[in-house]
């Protein structure tokens, strides 16, 4: 867990601990039937989810892929104090995916004087050419990680598609069964995670529903994917909704010894 905690701090680079701290994507609204559609979007990283009071979420990994798989810049990008925020036009009819990602490989150790020592330094990429300069051949407790982390959000202007959803094939990514913006309280939404675009089993997975700065209780709803990676979302209310999940195995490439891999998105669930 300390190593993970340390892979998403350099990855987000914003230095924050995993249970008191989480990063999301909100937007103002994800279904829209206009013809010249615009939505904004919140990202940040907060004690409360969807309450923003820590720290603003960097936008230099943001992606917005549009229905017919091109990528579109946002418009009004500005980052605050406490978050960032970017508007979006939606040209096309369909469905968009909005995603900061990133990944790379990352190093740890500790010297024969018991001082740890981390590869790449911080704020810097890893190139794996320089790593067997970088790192000593008799490091003490050395580990070596390939990690990747994702968050996602959707948004659907007219008729929902599902072109955007194809695998990339690089790190945790969901693929849903039920698509993301036909989410209605009552109902069991059908998702499947993958790994490196494999089947993803015994991964955990948490959903929680915004406004839980207003609840003694996170009241949490937790699952875990089957063999084929698949697992279901029961939705007890309408409303905006954060699911996160992390995986770790040890089928990584050398040099790494270890993968990890962190996933987040944020759904809209609307009445019955």
């Amino acid at each position: 867990m300390k190593t993970l905690k340390l892979l998403l701090a350099l990855s987000c680079s914003l230095a924050f601990t995993a249970e008191a701290h989480r990063a999301w994507l909100l937007p103002s609204a994800t279904v829209l039937s206009s013809n010249d559609a615009w939505v904004s979007i919140d990202a940040a990283v907060s004690n409360d989810i969807f309450h923003a009071d820590h720290a603003p979420m960097r936008l230099d990994d943001l992606i917005i892929t549009a229905p017919d798989g091109q990528n579109i810049q946002p418009v009004n990008s500005n980052t605050g104090k406490f978050r960032s925020t970017f508007d979006i036009q939606l040209p096309q009819a369909g469905t968009y995916k909005i995603a900061i990602a990133s990944s790379g490989v990352m190093a740890t150790w500790q010297t024969a004087e018991g001082e740890r020592r981390m590869w790449p330094e911080r704020g810097q990429k890893a190139d794996l050419n320089d790593f067997s300069t970088k790192v000593p051949k008799d490091a003490k407790n050395l580990q070596v990680t390939d990690f990747s982390r994702r968050m996602e959000t959707f948004v659907t202007a007219g008729t929902p598609s599902n072109e955007i959803f194809k695998p990339t094939k690089q790190g945790l990514e969901l693929k849903p069964v039920t698509h993301p913006n036909d989410l209605f309280a009552g109902e069991t939404a059908d998702f499947i995670f993958l790994m490196n675009g494999k089947p993803a089993a015994d991964v955990k997975v948490t959903v929680i529903a915004g406004g839980m700065r207003y609840r003694n209780e996170q009241q949490a709803i937790e699952v875990t994917t089957d063999k084929k990676g698949q697992f279901q979302i029961a939705w007890p209310k309408a409303g905006m909704y954060w699911l996160s999940a992390q995986y770790s195995d040890k089928k990584a490439k050398k040099p790494a010894t270890q993968r990890m891999a962190s996933y987040s998105a944020t759904f809209e669930v609307l009445p019955e």
